[in-house]
């Protein structure tokens, strides 16, 4: 197998993080295909923790190539703020390919989702703020500037007149700063020395790599729940975390992605607003909280904690492919005297066999639970299933009865060597 994608198949906040890291020292390659800097994740390397928002994982590996793909959008002083950080802590040998297609995210986006999340009031979706959704709108309307814009600075401008009388209309409607063309052409010349010698077509890079057979990593964002189209919809993201929607965002085949790896916890979260049908709190889930370190990595927003959702995993996995997982998170559950698992959805009494399409229809949903006795046993030092304690195993394995897939691996604790692999990845 020379290619493999990474999918959360949750809420976002999976793990995923430390999976690509795992997987990213076999590759040759990690792209990064959607998304923006609202998509960050954590990885704990030789000891130290970063985060990262719109890097690649391979970035911290100085033989990987990173590339950042046309269903990108950028925030190119978001993006320049990271690598600064990254260099403080040493991190300044790295192969970084940055797609012409790529969208550039602008000062104006982030004012935007500001001002419609304010006027929202209680209605709000609860967006990072970092202005993703109105650049994806502005790809949708041709309005955009794309990354490759920055190699012509004649034409640049012309794109910059054009589209910023329309954005500062909808600024001034709101209230919000207005933004002069002589502004924005400062920050996009400033940005453009440094982004210039990592610019490509990335699609003819891709294309290439993969007739000569490199290993290629599809690195996921978010999860699949806040996919624009399947998620909980208007409570998603503004790209697809589907793998089915890498090839076109890195402008492959369908047949590049040989295989989908699904990333779940062994409980679920959410940020933001939005349904939740197996969420719990009280003091039950500030315990969970606060072992499984759960907030939010861009926002640092406490996160929704709930039971492990076998309808909403199923669904996932039927709309992706999924046929092997990665299980993270195992060593919080230690924390709780009692576990349950949703093994079927109701409404008015009846019990369904779909994923709810609306917001309205699933906030109606009656979780079914069985409930199974947790452990109390230390489990982070384990690296063999066998000697998992015997209520760990059967809690996984009724997982895998229930979702019919492999469990191949099983985070045990945040360090990479904190992992029980049951079956090779990549």
């Amino acid at each position: 197998m020379k290619t493999l994608a990474i999918e959360g198949m949750q809420w976002g906040d999976e793990g995923k993080g430390k999976v690509t890291d795992f997987c990213a020292s076999h590759a040759d390659i990690v792209v990064r295909s959607q998304g923006g800097n609202n998509a960050g994740h954590s990885i704990e390397h030789h000891g130290v923790r970063y985060a990262l928002r719109l890097l690649p994982s391979g970035i911290l590996n100085p033989d990987t190539v990173n590339v950042i793909a046309d269903g990108v959008v950028i925030n190119p002083k978001a993006m320049l703020e990271e690598l600064r950080i990254l260099s403080e802590k040493g991190i300044s040998s790295y192969q970084l390919l940055i797609s012409k297609r790529a969208t550039l995210l602008m000062p104006y986006h982030i004012e935007i989702d500001k001002a419609r999340e304010e006027a929202l009031g209680d209605k709000k979706i609860g967006t990072t703020k970092n202005g993703i959704g109105p650049c994806y709108e502005d790809r949708a309307s041709r309005l955009s500037l794309r990354v490759g814009d920055l190699l012509d600075i004649e034409s640049l401008q012309e794109r910059v007149e054009s589209i910023l009388p329309l954005k500062n209309l909808e600024l001034k409607a709101y209230g919000g700063k207005e933004f002069s063309v002589e502004e924005i052409m400062a920050l996009l010349l400033e940005v453009r020395e440094a982004l210039l010698p990592h610019i490509i077509d990335t699609t003819a890079y891709l294309q290439k790599a993969l007739k000569e057979g490199k290993k290629i990593l599809f690195e996921g964002a978010q999860g699949a729940m806040l996919c624009m189209t399947y998620g909980t919809f208007p409570f998603v993201t503004s790209s697809s975390p589907l793998a089915t929607a890498i090839p076109n965002n890195t402008g492959l085949p369908l047949t590049a992605v040989e295989d989908v790896l699904g990333i779940m916890k062994a409980y679920t979260t959410r940020v933001g607003a939005g349904p939740f049908p197996t969420e719990i709190d009280g003091p039950l889930a500030d315990s969970i909280r606060e072992k499984g370190h759960e907030f939010g990595t861009v926002t640092h927003r406490p996160r929704r904690v709930g039971w492990l959702d076998l309808p909403q995993l199923k669904y996932v996995i039927e709309i992706s492919g999924i046929k092997r997982v990665a299980l993270m998170l195992l060593d919080v559950l230690s924390a709780v005297d009692e576990l349950k698992l949703c093994t079927g959805y109701f409404i008015d009494g009846k019990e369904i066999d779909y994923m709810p399409s609306t917001v309205a229809e699933l906030e109606k949903v009656e979780p079914q639970f069985i409930t199974m006795p947790s452990w109390k046993e230390d489990i982070s030092s384990i690296r063999n299933y066998d000697e998992l304690p015997l209520n760990c195993r059967r809690y996984l394995e009724t997982i895998e009865e229930k979702l019919g897939v492999k469990i191949a691996m099983v985070s045990v604790g945040p360090d990479k060597e904190a992992t029980i692999l049951r079956e090779e990845l990549f």
